[in-house]
């Protein structure tokens, strides 16, 4: 049954795909960003699937597993902290009417700050997509005879064709559908998870002593590095600004974030109380990933298992459709025009469907040196947090910013992230944020104040 209902909802996805692409899709700003005319319920929908995909699912539900609930609520405390500060965000990015997150870099900053955030957030996208890629194949592998590796080929496939196909249109109306399941199906297992393991007093009593502490028996350092990448990657998302951009106006870009956070707030409360509740039943998982994906397997009744098999499976398959999105367009309206000039809006839409197929052929091919969901979501978080989000947030928060100073931040943040994961091999076993974000933080700040904006410099960002 539940991998019956997961093929028919994925054939529902694609008959939806080719729908759009027929019917919506005609120009590069229709495939983008939706023609701008997106309602706010559908809004808040594509906010919420964008942000919970498999390292929700799958890398979230991993960390609560190892290290208890209660360093789990740290763990995910950064996105709702991150939504409330989007929420003074959002009319401003809608208002701007751009495609791309350094676009709107570029309003400040110049061409090269934008050229430079788009090749940094390449980067960190490709990981972002590869590890949605892995986390499908994982849930694929457990309802079939296909190893994990065929399942992430399949499911590879399947977001580089709705991706190349409705665009915008198919991932926000998707994604709308997939948040409600996700928050329907979570919520129905809780009445099955909590009494199989005796309820909040089981939980507190079988726990083991280290999962029932606010670290998890990581230091404070280790227990941060975990927290930064997401509150950083949040705020600096460039899917985030493109789904305001997709809004029909700015208010409702603005009230979207309301409900962004109410959904946020259920799918972790209740990611948590699942997780923490298969240490319990499933003590020796080879696998912590597979934690929540294990009780919906055979934890709960049929139905409702397969529901948030459904659901996850559509959340990870639309993540990485936004993923994909959004580094096709940085490749040709950041990078390509740069050197090519502007060009005809079918063009743009031819561009931006090759650029997604060719994104997600390597992301695919990426999966093999990234295995491990946690690692890989903890890396290109941290790359896209510290290259990408201090220079966001100067952008609408911090007129002294320099264009000098966001060139040196994204260069600075950037290499210390590579230096530390891929060079030195995290020293200390902390994650690359705690040194590289501050570092770049105080690298903007100094080389800002250190530097003067010419007169031509001198811009705001409508309604500051």
């Amino acid at each position: 049954m539940q991998l019956s209902v997961i093929l028919i909802y994925i054939i529902l996805m694609m008959a939806l795909g080719v729908y759009f692409a027929k019917k919506e899709v005609k120009t590069g700003d229709d495939f983008l960003v939706a023609g701008r005319r997106l309602p706010g319920f559908v809004l808040a929908g594509t906010l919420l699937a964008t942000w919970v995909g498999s390292g929700t699912i799958l890398g979230g539900a991993s960390f609560v597993y190892q290290y208890g609930p209660l360093a789990g609520i740290i763990y995910f405390a950064g996105a709702p902290i991150g939504i409330i500060i989007l929420y003074f965000v959002a009319g401003k990015a809608r208002g701007l009417e751009k495609n791309t997150l350094p676009q709107i870099l570029e309003i400040k900053f110049g061409k090269t700050t934008m050229l430079l955030a788009a090749i940094f957030m390449l980067i960190a996208y490709v990981g972002i997509a590869t590890y949605q890629f892995i986390g499908g194949g994982n849930i694929l592998s457990l309802l079939t005879s296909l190893s994990p590796t065929q399942g992430s080929l399949i499911i590879a496939g399947l977001v580089i064709f709705l991706a190349a196909t409705g665009g915008m249109f198919s991932v926000a109306y998707t994604d709308f559908v997939s948040s409600i399941l996700i928050v329907f199906g979570l919520l129905l297992a809780l009445p099955f998870v909590l009494p199989s393991v005796d309820g909040f007093s089981g939980l507190s009593s079988q726990l083991p002593d280290s999962h029932l502490t606010w670290t998890g028996g990581l230091s404070f350092i280790q227990l941060l590095g975990f927290f930064l990448p997401t509150l950083v990657l949040l705020l600096g998302d460039q899917n985030m600004y493109n789904r305001f951009s997709s809004a029909k106006d700015s208010d409702t870009a603005t009230k979207s974030t309301v409900l962004f956070f109410i959904g946020n707030a259920l799918i972790l409360g209740t990611v948590i109380i699942i997780a923490a509740g298969a240490v319990i039943l499933y003590p020796t998982l080879d696998n912590p990933d597979m934690a929540i994906l294990q009780v919906a397997a055979d934890g709960v009744p049929e139905f409702i298992g397969a529901v948030i098999l459904m659901a996850a499976v559509a959340l990870i398959i639309t993540t990485s459709n936004s993923f994909l999105l959004s580094g096709a367009g940085n490749i040709v309206y950041d990078i390509y025009t740069h050197f090519k000039g502007q060009i005809s809006h079918k063009k743009y839409l031819r561009l931006n469907r090759t650029a997604v197929i060719v994104l997600g052929v390597f992301g695919y091919l990426l999966g093999f040196f990234f295995p491990d969901v946690l690692e890989l979501q903890m890396y290109a978080y941290t790359m896209y947090g510290a290259a990408i989000t201090p220079v966001v947030l100067a952008a609408f928060f911090w007129d002294r910013a320099t264009p000098a100073g966001a060139i040196s931040t994204i260069i600075v943040g950037g290499g210390i992230t590579l230096l530390w994961e891929q060079v030195l091999n995290q020293p200390l076993d902390w994650n690359a944020s705690i040194v590289s974000v501050p570092i770049a933080i105080l690298t903007l700040i100094i080389v800002s104040l250190l530097t003067k904006k010419k007169p031509e410099e001198q811009i705001k960002l409508p309604n500051e």
